[in-house]
């Protein structure tokens, strides 16, 4: 059985007592409606410093029992923050910081259309600082007493035309990597070609996502979502399958990868362009 909806909001009342907490989110595919009947049940923790982790630590055992636990801030990496993976009542529900100055901040760059995708161990492409708001703007506001994130989240849910831009212009890194990618071909070097293709679908994916005023918050998934996109190149996940399938040491077969992806990039920059009309 789902924890109920009156289950969530007591634990994120719960959550508010602890020092530094200002709000309490519910995000991932249950916010927006994906889920299935054994997903996780994301709570974002929006603090501002200093956290106090070890009355959350507190607060984690009292909900999930002696041996649950959280970390420090930062303690999962610089962009992942920190939190903890608990049991609570037979569901895995897991509680996630976000510092909400950093979030802040975070809006405002996106609103100039500057970005940057940060190392972070889990995240081969690395974590887009604009999906500090695009979490926001898809979540599921559970608590929120001062309203700092009603408001902020009422401002993030219009996807800055500027972001749009910024991220479409990115694709000059997707004919870059093309170039580069061909250079390890006559070494049969398929690692270093797989790596670049990687970073080209993904840079693919976010420009589409941009250009259609849509979130991506997360690499896994992010080539179906993009195919998903209305306006998106035709078949386009099964063509960046197609790309990665042939991608093995015969240099042959990885020409036909870098190929096969320089026109996913040609009709990506093409679509991109119509949608930004």
């Amino acid at each position: 059985m789902a924890l109920t909806d009156t289950g969530l909001a007591d634990l994120a009342q719960r959550l508010l007592t602890v020092p530094g907490v200002v709000g309490v989110v519910l995000g991932g595919s249950r916010a927006r409606g994906t889920h299935t009947e054994d997903s996780d049940y994301d709570l974002g923790l929006y603090y501002r410093a200093p956290l106090d982790t070890g009355r959350l630590g507190e607060l984690a055992e009292e909900v999930a029992g002696r041996g649950s636990g959280v970390t420090a801030t930062g303690g999962w990496g610089p962009w992942v923050d920190g939190g903890g993976w608990l049991r609570i009542d037979g569901h895995h529900v897991d509680w996630i910081y976000r510092d909400l100055d950093r979030v802040e901040r975070c809006w405002a760059e996106a609103e100039q259309g500057r970005y940057a995708f940060h190392v972070q161990a889990g995240h081969p492409l690395g974590v887009a600082d604009f999906s500090y708001p695009g979490e926001l703007a898809l979540a599921r506001v559970l608590a929120d007493p001062t309203g700092d994130l009603e408001t902020l989240r009422g401002r993030v849910r219009v996807y800055p035309r500027a972001l749009s831009k910024a991220l479409v212009a990115g694709l000059w890194e997707a004919d870059f990597l093309l170039g580069v990618s061909r250079k390890a071909v006559s070494r049969g070097d398929s690692a270093y070609v797989a790596g670049c293709l990687f970073r080209v679908a993904g840079v693919c994916a976010h420009a589409l996502h941009g250009a259609a005023g849509r979130w991506l918050i997360n690499e896994k998934g992010a080539i179906a979502a993009a195919g998903a996109l209305p306006d998106a190149p035709e078949r386009f996940k099964a063509r960046a399958d197609a790309v990665f399938a042939a991608v093995d040491g015969d240099p042959v077969h990885l020409s036909t990868a870098i190929d096969l992806m320089a026109d996913l990039v040609l009709e990506t920059t093409d679509a991109c362009a119509m949608m930004l009309r």
